[in-house]
């Protein structure tokens, strides 16, 4: 099976192949949404857009005697040998690449996954240890970057336009301030379900009315006019 990662910088101006693949490559994808009680309702979950995507890995930087260097080539996926970085040379491009505060391009690579997008370089962590004969060991962490650009605002060109635009939003945005009874006397013609579909929007809620009401079957048909009837 054929894996291959790729980091490059300024529209592959410049880049760099891994010259040893990781053991594993973590991919983090996670939702944005937010629950809140809402009453008569219960919890509920508003789903937001997805955050960023964050791509983690940790892997070595061969040195030229070590026993890894011969696995792969950094500019030509499968030749031996044939092309030779000092490890430092890596670790030298991801900090300057870093330091720009410019995105570089991941591009991952394998039989049955490819992902190919811009990230930023949030942390790179690297050492040469005693008994790794010069090779330099990382972690690095990526997250997805989008790129952006400002939009431009266009003015209200006069005060008439003013002050139509702010009258719209007013009446747009302006909540229902209107208090609702909390009971309703009967009128001739007046049902349990015209007073259901009156005040409370729904006639099918004539029966909770019934129930708060203490309103027995046999007085549905023969209500009388000038009856308090509570509203939930």
């Amino acid at each position: 099976m054929s894996y291959s990662i790729q980091l490059s910088f300024n529209n592959r101006a410049e880049y760099i192949y891994l010259p040893v693949i990781p053991e594993s490559i973590e991919f983090s994808d996670a939702g944005d949404g937010s629950t809140f009680n809402v009453s008569r309702l219960g919890e509920i979950n508003v789903i937001k857009s997805p955050k960023l995507r964050e791509v983690s890995f940790s892997g070595i930087f061969p040195a030229d005697y070590s026993p890894y260097h011969f696995k792969y080539d950094v500019r030509n996926q499968g030749a031996q040998n044939e092309f030779y970085r000092d490890p430092y040379e890596y670790v030298k491009d991801i900090i300057r690449w870093m330091q720009t505060g410019r995105p570089v391009r991941l591009i991952f690579t394998s039989a049955r996954y490819t992902v190919n997008m811009a990230v930023s370089i949030e942390s790179f962590d690297w050492k040469e240890t005693a008994g790794t004969v010069g090779d330099i060991q990382y972690d690095i962490k990526l997250k997805q970057y989008v790129f952006y650009a400002a939009k431009k605002v266009v003015p209200v060109k006069n005060s008439q336009n003013k002050a139509e635009a702010s009258k719209t939003k007013t009446k747009a945005s302006r909540p229902d301030e209107k208090v609702k009874p909390k009971t309703v006397t009967l009128k001739a013609g007046d049902s349990l379900w015209s007073v259901a579909k009156a005040q409370l929007g729904d006639g099918a809620r004539w029966k909770e009315l019934q129930k708060l009401n203490g309103i027995k079957d046999a007085q549905l048909k023969k209500l009388p006019v000038g009856l308090v009837i509570k509203l939930p």
